[in-house]
């Protein structure tokens, strides 16, 4: 991307708006995590909790193409200020939610404007950037707020849910959002707007609700409703139809939310395939793991969000080993092939936490599949960049890689979700009876952790295994999706070109910069 122009007079406010932007963007994907326990026991909806998190994820990944073209449209600084807008409102009504399908639609609302502050974020680096060396600096600032943002956003959800209330962890985006709406208006340039911009609304609504069909068929088969019933057969023809004649759409839309001409090389494809898996096991750990946590081992909300410090630090450490490795290596296939199997080992080894597990084994259980998945979050996010010979493709192929993450997220959360619930209520029916077991996963859907702890030895120890057997069944879940990750990684090319190497150019360089910085 060339320089914006001449240096805006207050262009440092408009770097904090950027890095404020992502910020509050990253840390909404974390920090509900683990307020989610306690958020169910006080608005109930156990089979309802994967949406708090899914809902967010559908309306980013519909939206994350969509703001692009409006930036375009109507210009990066009164886009950019919209979507920080449309968080913020979605921010203070989730915190002032007083039901769970309230704060599910609320989240979706979030899920809009966060979707828009990421493009906001990569659009602009380019427009405020006075050359090449100043986009190496600000990608590096970049660099650094994301994987802080992720390593501190379950310790602060946690924190301001024990101590202020859980409707914190949406409040405390009002003030960041404020400072971050003056910057942008202070410090960001207005830029030209183009009068012929297209947005494939036909391409957007077709995947939009071929992504939501598919979600919903996920969350409800097994649980609300039976694999062969009529809603079920509904959803899955639903999807079907319209995910499969997508591509068809695409091919005669004028500017396409999926460029055909990306997919063209078959190792950007496979890279895209592989960060869906990746989203989807990334998310199980993150909105599972607080549960077995704080109900099981009970642990307060803010230990919980430190006890997941190993499992981020571990994919964050990796991430830039890898992006380091890569430059004097290639990406090659083994990169994603060790990553896989790394990935797939780590979350077998979560299947030893159980009902007397120490805080310490607790701890580091989970830190190979960090390590595993951070490597694999790289690799395909290098090798899609890599794929990339023409310069104009690296904005389309940034929007796909994070579309793919945010779908695999959204649908992985779902099918997680179901195989916990399912698996909870069937533990619970064994081993109390079908009357009190029922009655007991109704409840345990309006139960906070502390009204956990405080039932009957008997009826809590029942429930404390059932949640065991829930977290173990999304280990499984997780490992199907790990085992797919490996069989994807094998069918990348050996060796891909590496930008920066002998024989490449000076752009291609930079389209490097930008994998590295994540």
């Amino acid at each position: 991307m060339a320089s914006a122009g001449p240096v805006p007079k207050h262009r440092g406010f408009g770097v904090l708006a950027v890095l404020l932007g992502l910020t509050l963007a990253m840390l909404d994907q974390v920090i509900v995590g683990t307020a989610l326990p306690t958020i169910v026991g006080e608005l109930g909806g156990l089979n309802e909790l994967s949406w708090v998190v899914t809902a967010y994820l559908v309306a980013s990944a519909a939206a994350i193409p969509i703001w692009g073209k409006l930036s375009d449209l109507y210009g990066r600084r009164g886009t950019f200020i919209t979507t920080i807008a449309v968080f913020l409102v979605g921010s203070v009504l989730s915190g002032l939610a007083q039901s769970m399908t309230q704060i599910i639609a609320f989240r979706a609302l979030q899920g809009l404007g966060s979707a828009g502050l990421m493009v906001g974020t990569f659009t602009l680096i380019g427009h405020l950037a006075t050359g090449p060396a100043d986009r190496i600096r600000m990608q590096t600032m970049i660099g650094i707020v994301m994987p802080l943002a992720m390593g501190t956003g379950p310790m602060l959800g946690g924190l301001l849910t024990e101590h202020a209330g859980w409707r914190w962890s949406f409040f405390i985006n009002v003030p960041l959002c404020l400072v971050a709406l003056a910057a942008s208006a202070v410090g960001i340039p207005p830029t030209p707007r183009r009068s012929k911009v297209r947005i494939d609304l036909l391409g957007s609504t077709q995947l939009t609700s071929g992504i939501v069909a598919l979600t919903l068929l996920l969350s409800w088969a097994g649980t609300r409703y039976a694999w062969d019933s009529a809603p079920i057969i509904g959803l899955g023809v639903a999807a079907v139809v319209l995910l499969a004649t997508l591509p068809l759409v695409e091919r005669r839309a004028v500017e396409p939310i999926l460029p055909p001409r990306l997919f063209h090389a078959r190792d950007f494809t496979l890279a895209q395939v592989l960060g869906l898996l990746v989203g989807a096991g990334l998310l199980g750990v993150l909105v599972y793991f607080p549960q077995y946590l704080q109900q099981v081992l009970h642990v307060s909300p803010t230990t919980s969000g430190l006890l997941l410090l190993p499992f981020l630090i571990g994919a964050i450490t990796m991430e830039l080993v890898v992006a380091r490795l890569v430059v004097r290596t290639g990406p090659l296939r083994l990169y994603p092939v060790v990553g896989a199997i790394v990935a797939v080992v780590g979350v077998l080894l979560l299947l030893l936490l159980g009902k007397g597990t120490g805080l310490v084994a607790a701890t580091l259980l989970p830190l190979l599949a960090g390590l595993g998945i951070g490597v694999l979050m790289q690799s395909s996010l290098i090798i899609s960049f890599a794929c990339q010979t023409d310069q104009r493709n690296l904005g389309a192929a940034s929007g796909m890689i994070n579309l793919f993450r945010t779908v695999g997220g959204s649908l992985g959360v779902a099918l997680l979700g179901s195989l916990y619930t399912t698996r909870l209520e069937h533990v619970l029916t064994s081993r109390l009876g079908a009357k009190t077991g029922h009655a007991l996963g109704a409840a345990s859907g309006q139960s906070s952790p502390a009204e956990i702890r405080a039932l009957p030895a008997r009826i809590r120890e029942a429930f404390q295994a059932a949640v065991v057997s829930g977290l173990h069944s999304v280990v499984i879940g997780m490992t199907v999706i790990g085992v797919l990750a490996l069989v994807t990684s094998f069918f990348f090319r050996r060796r891909l070109n590496v930008p920066g190497r002998p024989g490449e150019s000076r752009d291609r360089n930079d389209a490097l910069s930008a994998p590295r910085a994540g």
